[in-house]
């Protein structure tokens, strides 16, 4: 949920990064957590990943539902109403007042193995894959019934709904359907036939984050839809397998590319997996593309995989005017599935299976 926090900086734009933005915009931009100058180079119109053919290549993605921004724009969120968590329920600290930039601690990511915070830690896990299995069952309804169904789930097993309140994002859980890459809010849109759909779950469950997310089918969806959830499946699953002690961060993104070679997909640079525990985002930073990022796992680490894979080779995004929701720039289709990987003495385990 919410890949990229703190390494790469969320965009306020409802144009490519270079365009004139509102002030309340810049306001908004000021409790984000995107890199602007990775975004640049995906949205910059020299971009040198950007098909020589794009109404060549735009044919070749299938038929579906192209997401776009109401009109006339409203700015930001602050006209949605997040729904409320009784008081007895512990909040993350980011939901305290005068934390509405949703800063968290600096410390690391390593779980003590073998004892209470390694226990809490994969109930926090296993919570949030229960929820994640429940989201997925409801087909032909709203992502607003999705959010609220939810919410009510994780409440009633006496946790806290993460994304809620994370940086004003105002909703209990990411819903990014069709070109929508992350960050979806959920609204009053029905669910179609053919649609896909990332359905982002994250909990807070004494004291702990668990955090995961599946790209769901729709009814019948077409064979380039059905590819696209297949190939991201496999690069997550190929991301997991070169986990272990003592291997490069870096081999993952590796794995993912290497898995994807000769593809018509690429993957989105802008969005990466994060080390989680109290802290919801935090070191390291998994970065799903071939990279030299420094770096090696122990045990004790703790951290999602999640990468984002696009339709075709333009991995532009831009920002919808609410300030969260990011879409491919060209309206690819894009899918995105999410583990968290813990890293033990012997090897690592996948905790939201």
């Amino acid at each position: 949920m919410f890949p990229a926090f703190a390494r790469h900086s969320r965009k306020h734009l409802v144009a490519p990064l270079g365009r004139s933005q509102s002030a309340p915009s810049r306001r908004l931009r000021r409790c984000t957590q995107y890199n602007a100058s990775a975004l640049r180079r995906h949205s910059s119109s020299s971009n040198p990943l950007k098909p020589n053919n794009p109404a060549a290549e735009l044919s070749t993605f299938g038929s579906y539902s192209v997401i776009l921004p109401p009109e006339p724009f409203v700015w930001g969120v602050s006209h949605i109403i997040p729904r409320s968590v009784p008081p007895g329920i512990p909040h993350p600290p980011y939901t305290q007042e005068g934390n509405e930039c949703g800063r968290e601690s600096p410390r690391g990511s390593q779980i003590k193995l073998g004892g209470r915070e390694e226990a809490r830690i994969r109930e926090a896990a296993q919570l949030a894959r229960s929820v994640r299995d429940f989201s997925g069952s409801m087909p032909g309804v709203t992502t607003h019934d999705i959010d609220e169904a939810v919410h009510d789930f994780i409440v009633a097993r006496g946790a806290y709904p993460s994304p809620l309140r994370y940086q004003g994002f105002p909703k209990s859980c990411c819903t990014s359907i069709n070109n929508v890459a992350a960050h979806g809010i959920p609204d009053s849109r029905p669910l179609e036939e053919g649609d896909i759909i990332n359905i982002d779950i994250t909990v807070y469950l004494n004291g702990y984050h668990g955090d995961t997310s599946q790209t769901y089918l729709v009814g019948n969806v077409n064979a380039q839809g059905r590819e696209l959830v297949e190939l991201t499946n496999e690069a997550l699953e190929a991301g997991i397998r070169v986990c272990g002690p003592g291997r490069p961060f870096k081999a993952i993104g590796g794995a993912i590319q290497g898995c994807l070679k000769g593809k018509n997909v690429c993957i989105s640079s802008a969005l990466t997996g994060h080390g989680i525990g109290t802290a919801f985002h935090k070191p390291p930073w998994i970065i799903h593309h071939r990279n030299d990022e420094p770096g090696v796992m122990q045990p004790g680490d703790c951290f999602t995989i999640e990468p984002c894979i696009i339709q075709g080779t333009d991995q532009s995004v831009w920002i919808f005017p609410d300030g969260w929701t990011i879409s491919t720039e060209n309206c690819a289709r894009s899918a995105q599935a999410e583990h968290m990987v813990l890293i033990t003495d012997q090897g690592y385990d996948v905790l939201t299976r």
